[in-house]
């Protein structure tokens, strides 16, 4: 069993396991720690924990100790610095005529690195920029571009539920969201109803998928025929998934009405369960895999058929020759007619 302690450098950002040592640390405490980038200083997000040996990938970096108050005052200095950082950044940008939208700036602990957060449209070559910025901060410059999706996780703001973005209070990483969960849970197909701040169908669509993949298992289809308990046969008019209510129309004696009974009390032919892409692709990989086999059993069936399609090739061409021989022969057959009527006439002109 190997200790570890989980420290997030953002808010809602991802997190990284650390070797604790012997330090007693607790959530919401402040650590040093030594990162690719160099010495951070982030939040534990919980005790120190013990978890086995495989599931953590060695070597480990280790805690370099406990923030004291005069990390905190740092720390807090470098983010104040962020903002002059952000607006010379701005102006280097302009002044460079850059298609750029300059989004965050942060100093690592250790002040050796200045990192900028962009978004642009396409690749842009910053390289002039880079050079200016360097020759202002003396330190070593990074700039990254992200998509929206991020961006919007750094900036942060409120959703269409009134409360703060999922992505900026506590989700540290995007889980894939598909047009398929909205149909699932029976929303409306509208983009402007399913999208986020970002433009992208909203992260908060995942939170229920699987609750509604076994309601919907549960539950006939709109538009199928479900028979009673006391047997009468009628048509899915409307269904209610939370509930697990549904609404029949029996047509009897050309008479319409409409009863609501519990999905327990209903019979009816189960929906087939939607398969997940990738279990299509694994089935369509063993297809192939089938079809190699066969091939490689019957090896003279690919040649077969090749032999036919020459042979049908050269028929083909046969009958063209033979089309063109006849043409060729009705040709000359016309001109002797012709010429045999020339003939006559001038007979007849002479005479």
């Amino acid at each position: 069993m190997v200790k570890i302690i989980g420290v997030r450098f953002r808010d809602a950002g991802k997190v990284y396991y650390f070797d604790p040592k012997s330090y007693e640390i607790h959530a919401g405490n402040h650590v040093i720690v030594e990162t690719a980038r160099g010495v951070e200083y982030g939040t534990a997000i919980g005790g120190v924990r013990e978890v086995a040996d495989d599931e953590i990938v060695q070597p480990l970096k280790e805690v370099v100790r406990v923030a004291t108050a005069d990390d905190d005052a740092h720390a807090l200095r470098c983010r104040e610095k962020e903002k002059e950082a952000m607006r010379i950044c701005r102006e280097k940008i302009a002044k460079h005529g850059l298609e750029m939208k300059l989004i965050d700036a942060e100093y690592t602990f250790d002040n050796s690195k200045v990192l900028f957060y962009f978004t642009a449209d396409g690749r842009i070559d910053f390289r002039d920029l880079v050079k200016d910025l360097a020759a202002v901060f003396r330190m070593r410059i990074e700039l990254r571009q992200v998509g929206v999706r991020d961006e919007t996780k750094l900036l942060g703001g409120i959703g269409i539920c009134g409360r703060v973005l999922c992505c900026h209070s506590y989700l540290s990483d995007f889980a894939p969201v598909s047009i398929r969960m909205a149909k699932e849970q029976n929303l409306s197909l509208n983009p402007t109803k399913i999208s986020g701040v970002c433009g992208r169908l909203m992260c908060c669509l995942k939170n229920e998928e699987e609750t509604y993949e076994y309601l919907n298992s549960r539950m006939p289809g709109q538009g199928d025929t479900v028979t009673t308990a006391d047997g009468r046969q009628g048509t899915v008019q409307n269904l209610n998934v939370l509930r697990q209510r549904v609404k029949v129309l029996f047509e009897e004696n050309e008479e319409k009405e409409i009863e609501e009974f519990g999905v327990e009390d209903l019979t009816f032919r189960p929906r087939r369960k939607k398969e997940k892409p990738a279990k299509n692709r694994e089935k369509n990989k063993e297809k192939d895999r089938d079809k190699n086999a066969d091939g490689d059993k019957n090896p003279d069936k690919g040649k077969n058929a090749d032999k036919g399609k020459n042979a049908d090739r050269d028929n083909d061409r046969e009958s063209g020759r033979n089309r063109n021989h006849g043409r060729n022969h009705d040709k000359s057959r016309n001109e002797n007619r012709s010429a045999a009527g020339v003939t006559q006439e001038e007979g007849t002109q002479t005479s």
